[in-house]
C-alpha cells in the first residue's frame, strides 16, 4: 500500500507488516474504538479502519508523522483523529477496545533523534508504555505490540504481567539487519545484545489482554 511518508517519519516495514497481520488475526470487536500509538504514517491506524474499527485515534510526537497519517487517511478517505504527544499523552484519550504500537525499541549508543532509537536498551518508549497500558483498554480490551528481541521480549512480557494484563506472543519473524543495526552491530556485540558475527533479529508481536472482572 502506498503511504505518503515526508523526510524523517518512520517507514513502514516488516515490524508494521507483522503487527498488521496479528491485527487480521485477532478477532477485533465490531465499531471498535482503537488507539494506534506512534503512529507514523497512520498505517496501521488504515489497516484497523480497513478492519471495521468505529473509531481510531493515532498519536505520534512528530508533527510530520501526523500530518502523513492525516493526509494518508484522507486520501483513503478514512477518519481519523490524530493528536501530537509521547507515550504519556495517551492517558489522557480515554480506554480503548484495541491498541496498537510499533514504539521506537531500537537500542542506540548515544542521544539520537532518529524516530525508531530509544535509549541504550532500546526500552525508553517500551516501558513506560507496558506500566500505562491497563489504563488505555476496556474490559476485554487488548494491546498489540511489536518490538524486536533486542529490546526484551522477556522483560515486556513480565511488565505487561506485573501491570495485570493476561500476556502471550501471537506472532514472530526473524529477519536479517537493515542498514541501521548493520551499522550498529559492534555496538550491539559489545553490549551483549547479538553474538559476535551475528546479523539478525527476531521481531515479536506482544498480545496483552485486560481480563474480565470476576466475581468475588
Amino acid at each position: 500500500m502506498w503511504l505518503l511518508r515526508p523526510p524523517g517519519v518512520y517507514r513502514p516495514q516488516e515490524d508494521t507488516n507483522l503487527l498488521a497481520g496479528a491485527l487480521r488475526t485477532a478477532s477485533m470487536p465490531v465499531d471498535a474504538r482503537v488507539l494506534d500509538a506512534c503512529t507514523g504514517t497512520g498505517a496501521l491506524a488504515l489497516a484497523a479502519a480497513r478492519a471495521g474499527a468505529g473509531e481510531v485515534a493515532a498519536v505520534d510526537v512528530s508533527r510530520r508523522a501526523l500530518a502523513a497519517a492525516w493526509c494518508n487517511a484522507r486520501l483513503r478517505r478514512v477518519p481519523l483523529s490524530v493528536r501530537r504527544g509521547d507515550v504519556t499523552a495517551l492517558a489522557g484519550l480515554g480506554r480503548f477496545d484495541v491498541v496498537l504500537a510499533n514504539p521506537p525499541y531500537v537500542p542506540c549508543e548515544r542521544t539520537s533523534v532518529a524516530k525508531w532509537d530509544a535509549g541504550a536498551d532500546g526500552r525508553a518508549v517500551l516501558d513506560p508504555l507496558c506500566t500505562l497500558a491497563p489504563d488505555l483498554l476496556n474490559w476485554q480490551g487488548f494491546l498489540l505490540l511489536v518490538q524486536s528481541e533486542l529490546s526484551g521480549v522477556d522483560e515486556t512480557v513480565g511488565a505487561l504481567r506485573t501491570a495485570g494484563l493476561k500476556t502471550s506472543i501471537v506472532a514472530r519473524r526473524r529477519i536479517p539487519f537493515g542498514p541501521v543495526l548493520r551499522g550498529r552491530a559492534r555496538f550491539l556485540e559489545e553490549r551483549g545484545l547479538i553474538e559476535p558475527g551475528r546479523r539478525d533479529e527476531e521481531l515479536v508481536v506482544i498480545r496483552a489482554d485486560r481480563a474480565e472482572r470476576t466475581a468475588a
